[in-house]
């Protein structure tokens, strides 16, 4: 096999041109083959086999610095770069990331998770090699979802504008920015991507010396070409006022091709713009009929492509069938996502309530003001948004929701820890920053019965802003509904009291279990409001306590447990014993949720651990 001779771009540029092709299958085969086994984005990698393959047979990314936007399509570049054999672990824990990490390679050039910034990036590369009088080349690698972010017009803009030498590549594959109609545009697209295209530009821009637009032969061709382009190619007229060479739009598949644009790319020494058109999911069947499906998968059958576990409720498909259910109670209800309609559950609602249904693309600040623009306006807008996606448009909170005490509601889904994407996707700063904005409240179900009723009371109940916050995946054995509350009892116990929030109670409950083991009785209280805090309440149900722990999957700094034991201060009831059980302030791998909480000993075995020893050592 080829692949099994790439240990490095260096082995990808030696081979020979016609066995690019058998290269590009095998690596298909091998993502197929691994990503089956171990889940992971597989759709957007299949279709960037050829472009990937183009970009190190023309860049060297040891010094050439590779921008990836979200990452979703780095699996190849990882392959090419000496770590197929770490994709056995791929999104595990201490595995392969699944997404670009500098510390993995010395290749993977900034860290990606969050959409739209890589033009950004790159520009800042590209400026400190200048000022630092370098000579490599800086690319972005964006998709044409990504261009639904304000922050990529925002990089494209300045990056237009500064005349650095900047490639960005990009990947369509699938939303039309403008699309050409007819013959005539295909086929001069066909001749404006051979390399003799190149080749005449090159030596016509010559004519006219090392300055070429300051001859007024030159400006006036110039200004009858751009004329006639933009009436065959308006797609390209956006990235041209910009102040981008536009190169496009080429065949992404098309190997030869892609090499040789990239090349002219290369040589234009000025900000340029570099359209590929994929096809997501290419060569494997069942990707290419169903994309999204095969955007994030888990594992999966190869050659039925149906997923080895079969569908299982989750909280975020009860938070779209209960919004379908308030929905038809009240016309006022909105719903909006963030190009995560499946992700979220809302893609029920968008088919019952089309009218009534919102899908912003990958804009989460745009998304917060224009939910508030519709609460201004009478109406209950829910905003669907993953937690780790919600901190883009945290100015938007303050401003356009809090300050005017808007009755916006945020379903916040993937809070807390949530697995195999890593660092970039955990949802750990939400109870952070949502408890520390004004008027904000912040509901936290443990179970299915909780969600449905805390959306209920969010949207039908309570005024100003609410967010309720619920994990990824489904529910565990605790299915009480105690929302009626904000703080509840669940356990009775004299010599210390374990608090917690949200579906972590299932851990502070097993740990209450093997602590009677060991004769120790432990209370167990459970907050399903982390936001505002009620004082009073808080001042009744800790009048007694010792030894106080509370677990959190959150980080430290403004945790539920920072803020509850300055309010117990205040009117002297601070245990005298408190223990903060959370992330600290170390970002969390890879992982299953499990793995994660015994690294940083929050499962019940390392709670009930940590308290026997505080016990002991007291005594």
């Amino acid at each position: 096999m080829i692949l099994e001779t790439i240990h490095s771009p260096a082995d990808v540029k030696a081979l020979e041109k016609d066995r690019l092709p058998i290269l590009c299958q095998e690596v298909r085969e091998f993502l197929i083959e691994n990503v089956s086994k171990t889940g992971g984005h597989l759709a957007s990698n299949l279709g960037a086999v050829e472009l990937t393959v183009a970009i190190h047979r023309v860049f060297d990314t040891e010094k050439d610095r590779l921008v990836f936007d979200v990452g979703h399509q780095c699996y190849v570049h990882k392959i090419l770069t000496g770590r197929s054999g770490d994709f056995p672990t791929l999104r595990q824990l201490d595995g392969l990331s699944g997404f670009p990490k500098p510390y993995e390679s010395i290749h993977d050039a900034f860290v990606a998770g969050h959409a739209s910034n890589s033009v950004s990036v790159a520009l800042g590369m590209a400026r400190a090699r200048t000022l630092q009088k370098e000579d490599h080349s800086v690319l972005a690698l964006i998709g044409d979802g990504a261009l639904t972010g304000g922050l990529a017009y925002e990089g494209l803009n300045n990056a237009g504008a500064s005349g650095e030498p900047l490639i960005v590549i990009l990947n369509d594959n699938g939303m039309s920015i403008d699309p050409n109609v007819g013959a005539m545009p295909s086929h001069l697209a066909e001749l404006r991507s051979k390399r003799a295209y190149y080749h005449f530009k090159k030596w016509y821009r010559g004519l006219f010396g090392p300055q070429p637009e300051k001859n007024p032969l030159y400006r006036f061709n110039h200004k009858v070409k751009s004329t006639l382009k933009r009436g065959l190619y308006p797609s390209s007229t956006l990235f041209e006022d910009m102040g981008f060479s536009y190169l496009g739009p080429i065949d992404g598949h098309d190997l030869p091709r892609l090499c040789d644009m990239l090349s002219w790319a290369k040589e234009q020494q000025c900000p340029v713009v570099v359209h590929v058109k994929t096809k997501k999911g290419k060569g494997y069947l069942p990707a290419e009929k169903e994309p999204g499906r095969f955007h994030g998968v888990g594992p999966f059958d190869v050659a039925s492509g149906a997923g080895k576990k079969g569908e299982k409720a989750s909280f975020s498909s009860e938070f779209g069938k209960i919004l379908m259910e308030c929905a038809a109670e009240s016309d006022k209800v909105c719903a909006i996502t963030a190009a995560m309609a499946e992700g979220t559950g809302l893609s029920d609602f968008a088919k019952a309530y089309p009218e009534r249904f919102f899908d912003v693309g990958i804009a989460e600040g745009h998304g917060v003001s224009m939910a508030a623009g519709l609460a201004a306006q009478g109406m209950i807008p829910v905003f669907a948004v993953y937690s780790t996606f919600l901190q883009r448009g945290y100015d938007m909170l303050i401003h356009d929701v809090a300050l005017e005490n808007l009755h916006v509601v945020l379903g916040v889904d993937r809070a807390g820890l949530v697995g195999a994407d890593g660092e970039t996707h955990h949802g750990c700063f939400d109870v952070l920053f949502l408890s520390e904005i004004p008027g904000f409240t912040v509901l936290c179900p443990a179970n299915f019965a909780e969600l449905r009723a805390m959306t209920r009371q969010a949207l039908f109940q309570c005024s100003g802003p609410v967010a309720v916050r619920y994990p990824r995946g489904g529910e565990g054995s605790f299915r009480e509904d105690t929302s009626a509350q904000p703080l509840v009892r669940l356990r009775k116990g004299g010599d210390v009291t374990i608090l917690s929030y949200g579906v972590m109670i299932e851990e502070a409950l097993k740990a209450a279990e093997l602590l009677a083991e060991q004769g120790v009785e432990a209370e167990v209280l459970k907050l399903n409001r982390v936001s505002p805090l009620d004082d009073e309440m808080l001042h009744d149900f800790f009048e007694n306590t010792k030894t106080l722990l509370v677990l959190e999957d959150s980080f430290v700094a403004g945790c539920v447990g920072q803020r509850l034991a300055a309010t117990l201060a205040k009117y002297g009831r601070c245990p005298e014993r408190l223990i903060l059980k959370n992330l600290g302030k170390t970002f969390a791998p890879a992982g299953t949720v499990s793995e994660l909480w015994r690294r940083f000993g929050l499962d019940a075995r390392s709670v009930a651990q940590t308290l026997l020893e505080v016990r002991n050592h007291g005594e």
